[in-house]
């Protein structure tokens, strides 16, 4: 970690209230660990990183118990969900369920979970991996792209909202 100049006086709490006030979609990312059993969670901390090479990056909690799936795997999907998908976000954000359980997908070119009723899906392979704070980040090059119609669902001042229009 880089030392900072600047005292730091954020807390916690203070800094999700920052961040709250910047809206995210909802995501899912899904993978299928060395023993062929899918393995997903919700996000909001996805990032498109680059064009050429098609690049984004996405953030898991250390203390995830969905990392080991997703270090092992070497490829994940992000399922961008559609703002009637409010209850498939939560399903997903739960601990310690079988979130797969009498769920409709299907396994994309890299075996990654392909949810049913997105909105858009992007497949990946993981190139770069490093510790960042609390969360282990990954760098995945885009392989398989899809998108269908739909609103997106999105995420500020902590709470589910919808694309107003």
């Amino acid at each position: 970690m880089l030392e900072s100049p600047f005292p730091v006086s954020l807390t916690s709490l203070e800094f999700r209230q920052a961040c709250g006030q910047f809206a995210t979609g909802v995501a899912i990312l899904t993978t299928v660990d060395l023993a062929g059993v899918p393995s997903g969670m919700t996000v909001n901390s996805f990032v498109s990183l680059s064009l050429e090479p098609p690049l984004v990056m996405i953030a898991i909690a250390h203390s995830s118990n969905q990392l080991d799936a997703f270090e092992s795997s070497g490829t994940f999907a992000v399922n961008f969900l559609g703002e009637a998908q409010r209850d498939l976000s939560t399903i997903f954000a739960r601990t310690g369920d079988d979130r797969f359980r009498d769920l409709p997908w299907e396994a994309g070119a890299t075996g990654s979970p392909i949810l049913e009723g997105i909105i858009g899906a992007l497949e990946c392979r993981i190139v770069e991996r490093f510790d960042a704070g609390d969360h282990r980040v990954f760098i995945g090059e885009a392989v398989e792209a899809r998108v269908a119609e739909g609103k997106p669902l999105l995420f500020f001042h902590s709470a589910y909202q919808n694309l107003a229009g």
